[in-house]
This record gives C-alpha cells, structure tokens and sequence, in this order.
C-alpha cells in the first residue's frame, strides 16, 4: 500500500518536471545563446583549426598532435561557455523578473527547476560534443577514441561538474550582471588550467597538479587518455565527480526564488 502511495504521490511530480522542461526549451528557443555557443561555435572553431597547419605539429614531450589534444580542449570550452554564461542567466533573468517569486508560490521545488534546466543544456552539450568528435573525426582525419565508454564517462562527469558550477553561479548571483561578471571571473582560469593557451603537457609540475584538480584539467586528461585507448584514470574522474556533487548540492542549498 505504501508503495503504491508513493507512486501515485510522485505522478504530480514528473508531470511538473516534463512542464518545466517544456516551458526552458522554449525560453532556450526565444534566447538562443545556448543554441548559439552549442552548435554555432562548435562548427566556428573546427573551421577555424581545421585550416591551420600548426595544428598537425606534434605537442612537446609527447606523441600526439596539437589537433588532437584540442578536441577534448575544445569540448571543454563548449562545455564551460554553455555552463558560466547560457545557463545561468537566463535563471537570474528570471529572478529579477519576478517569475521564480511567482513560481515559488507553486509546489514546485528549487530541484525541479533547476533539473530542468539541467536537462535542457545537457541536450545542447551532447549536440556540441557530437560536432565536434564528428567533425575532428570524420573532416580532419583525427582518430577516434580509443576508449568509447571512457571517452563517455568523462565527457558526461565533464558536463554535469560544469553545470553545476553554473548552477551554483545562479543560484548565489543578485542580478543577470553578476552572474555574467562571476562566470567571466571563473571562465578563464578554467580554461587556462584546460591547456588553451599553455598545453597541459609544458605546464610546471605545480601548475600541471593544480589543472588537475580543476573540473576541467580534469576532464581534458580524462578525455585525451580515453582518445588514446586507455580508461580514465580514478583520480581525474573523481575530482569531476566531486565537484558535480558539492555544486549541485550547494546549488539546491542555497537557492533563492527573489
């Protein structure tokens, strides 16, 4: 009986989700940043690296090409642009203008809002990440990964460790402007630690140690081991993991409807 209960009980919930879900995909449609930073820059910078040469140069101390070790570089940008600008401000936007507040007075619960719109650019991230291996692999004759579910693995801890900073960034952020100054503020450390300017591999001891325990020096090694055959390592999924769970949960703890 309890069972039974708790299904029935659970039935208003998933049916409020799949409305939430419904209403940010129109919102993503009417503000198309996300779909902007999702398909059209992705497309932009294989283009753009795609006719440069250098790219074919090997990357010191190693035996892969610069082209190679910027796919799972370029995936991360994506990702984190996605994560510190699309994502959060249109949760803040929706703050200021008194919709959360409003909503607030549903049943509706911080988890499900903010889930949905989690859902809503993990759909747009898998379409990114999908041009991009796509077009490296089947335009510019980059290999492969080697390691098909590692290469998953990673590239989904990647997502949803960056999502929920930008939740975390929407969570705390007062208005639309300090969400953008603090994503803006988090945006180029990480990708510096990601190896955009400086290859991870000519990084200092202290500095390479340092990326590693960022999200997203995290995920380009998990992801560049993966594309070379070998399973990510522990240490750089978990540091992923750990960040996706101390965010999400500090986003849903700190969340404020106005």
């Amino acid at each position: 009986m309890s069972t039974r209960t708790a299904t029935v009980a659970t039935q208003p919930a998933r049916r409020a989700l799949r409305k939430l879900i419904g209403l940010e995909c129109k919102l993503a449609i009417r503000a198309p940043v996300a779909l902007v930073l999702g398909v059209a820059v992705p497309v932009m910078l294989l283009a753009i690296f795609g006719e440069s040469g250098a790219f074919e140069k090997r990357v010191a101390t190693t035996s892969i090409t610069y082209r190679t070790e910027f796919v799972p570089i370029l995936i991360g940008l994506v990702l984190v642009l996605i994560a510190l600008v699309a994502l959060p401000i249109p949760v803040v936007n929706q703050r200021e203008s008194a919709y959360l507040r409003r909503l607030s007075t549903t049943p509706v619960a911080p988890r499900w809002l903010l889930t949905a719109q989690l859902v809503v650019d993990l759909a747009l991230a898998v379409a990114a990440i999908t041009l991009i291996v796509a077009g490296d692999v089947l335009l510019f004759g980059v290999h492969a990964p080697g390691q098909w579910p590692g290469f998953i693995l990673a590239a989904l801890l990647a997502t949803l460790a960056l999502f929920t900073l930008g939740l975390l960034v929407a969570a705390i952020a007062p208005t639309a402007a300090a969400a953008g100054a603090i994503g803006t503020i988090l945006l180029y450390p990480l990708l510096f630690f990601a190896g955009l300017w400086t290859p991870r591999a000519t990084m200092s001891p202290l500095m390479h140690h340092i990326s590693n325990l960022t999200p997203l020096g995290a995920a380009v090694e998990a992801m560049l081991k993966a594309m070379q055959g070998s399973f990510p390592s522990i240490g750089s999924l978990g540091v992923m993991a750990t960040w996706a769970l101390l965010c999400g949960l500090a986003a849903v703890k700190l969340f404020r409807w106005e």
